[in-house]
């Protein structure tokens, strides 16, 4: 039997659940809690595409499993189903069609979750933890791309048990993102390699880090007819580069920003700078959100240079976010992100997923 009920889009009716909740640290923005949330730190997350009907969201934790849950009109969430890895889920995503669920795990494995049957398979083998995974759709191929700590990027067809492709990568994979026809992969070390997927994978260009520090995140944005034009780089070190791949002039078009960081410059205090541990961009307004160690969300516009929103401080750090197809909701997971080292994980203290209504927030500041 499928998983899928016959639900239509979130957000319709009016203000719903939202804000409904009471506040306390663990939720000071008072959004919505996703029902049985994972066991342990949630390190990924993503939502259906747009051709399935209704919105469902893909977790993935620590505690090896990976759980679907159907979002509702009115913001309640219903668990579906889970599956299991034997090591933790370090990325998820889902196919085109939205049919099928990808995963990668430290155990060194990548499975193909078809949500209709419920049926997991193994469809991609590392020499060390897959820590992402991205669904490739072109006009002559369909493939799943892994990127390892093995330091190779393989591309599957999940047909079969040997990689289409293997490329070398300079480094550890530590992050990546797709969208067609382009590719970046961020490493260990700062290495940096845009690809183009077009007719097959192949390197595009190296680029020299603009980030002074490790990199943690990754997210292609768009220009306004809908291509892949460059990407937003997040660092271990509060920081944010966004890089154009062929801007008019690289030197003004590219630059940097500082987010997540305590008791602003201003002040005698010293600062406390905290990890970006994840950046969303807006599928409609082209907008940002970034996620940090430091227990806040943030929303951006990059054109404008500005800040939109800043959230109040979770007692925990916000591990992972995204939003769903249409822009109407922004899912975040607040949990424990290793950043202060195993002595700071506390197994009592529950891991969460919030929904927050995302419609209004997220609008460049000029548009009405």
């Amino acid at each position: 039997m499928s998983l899928f009920g016959t639900t239509t889009g979130f957000g319709t009716g009016g203000t719903s659940m939202f804000g409904s909740t009471t506040t306390d640290n663990h939720n000071p923005m008072k959004d919505i809690e996703v029902t049985s949330s994972p066991d342990d730190s949630i390190g990924c997350l993503s939502f259906s595409p747009p051709t399935l009907p209704g919105n469902f969201l893909i977790a993935g934790s620590w505690a090896n499993d990976v759980r679907c849950w159907e979002v509702q009109d009115s913001g309640q969430t219903i668990p579906k189903a889970q599956q299991m890895h034997t090591g933790p889920v370090l990325d998820v995503c889902w196919s085109d069609d939205g049919s099928k669920v990808f995963t990668a795990s430290c155990d060194k494995a990548a499975k193909m979750w078809d949500l209709n049957s419920n049926q997991a398979i193994q469809i991609a083998q590392h020499d060390a933890p897959v820590k992402t995974i991205h669904w490739i759709k072109a006009p002559n191929y369909s493939c799943v791309m892994t990127g390892s700590w093995d330091k190779t990027l393989k591309f599957w067809d999940t047909r079969s048990s040997n990689p289409m492709m293997v490329l070398q990568l300079p480094e550890r994979c530590y992050c990546a993102d797709v969208i067609y026809p382009m590719a970046v992969v961020a490493t260990a070390e700062r290495g940096l390699i845009v690809y183009q997927l077009e007719n097959q994978p192949s390197e595009f260009r190296r680029i020299d880090s603009p980030l002074k520090h490790q990199h943690r995140c990754v997210a292609i944005f768009k220009d306004k007819q809908n291509k892949p034009t460059g990407f937003a780089l997040g660092s271990i070190e509060g920081r944010v580069a966004i890089h154009y791949i062929n801007p008019p002039n690289p030197a003004k078009d590219n630059f940097t920003f500082k987010c997540h960081r305590s008791n602003g410059t201003n002040t005698s205090a010293p600062q406390d700078i905290y990890a970006v541990n994840g950046i969303a961009f807006h599928p409609v307004h082209g907008t940002l959100a970034t996620v940090g160690s430091d227990g806040r969300f943030s929303f951006w516009d990059k054109d404008a240079r500005t800040k939109l929103k800043t959230s109040e401080q979770l007692d925990q750090p916000i591990s992972a976010c995204c939003f769903n197809h249409n822009g109407n909701i922004f899912a975040y997971a607040s949990s424990y992100d290793w950043s202060k080292g195993h002595e700071f994980y506390n197994p009592q203290k529950k891991n969460y997923i919030f929904l927050r209504n995302a419609a209004e927030e997220l609008k460049p500041r000029n548009k009405k």
